[in-house]
């Protein structure tokens, strides 16, 4: 069972603000999709292949490679000239820890 702190941990997660109205929504919607998908649990999966990183025979008949050529590189005033939110030449980011 789902609770409601537990949505509000991964509105937070995601980095959204939501009301206390839209968690009382979210969370029998949410609580509705888990148990939907733990009917995948009933399977019986003996008899199926496991997949090797989703390759069918088709995608590793293909070949994908390519030559490793030299090429220019873009260039760091290029690269950061869209940046959001650059400084002294680096990309600045969130902070994640």
């Amino acid at each position: 069972m789902i609770t409601t702190d537990e949505i509000r941990k991964i509105a937070q997660l995601a980095h959204l603000e939501i009301t206390d109205a839209e968690v009382e929504l979210y969370t029998p919607q949410m609580i509705s999709i888990v148990e939907y998908v733990k009917q995948l649990d009933e399977l019986d999966t003996a008899s199926i292949e496991s997949a090797t990183g989703g390759l069918t025979p088709e995608g590793e008949a293909t070949d994908g490679a390519r030559a490793d050529e030299i090429r220019p590189s873009l260039g760091q005033a290029a690269a950061l000239q869209e940046a959001p939110d650059a400084l002294a030449g680096h990309f600045r980011v969130p902070k994640v820890l």
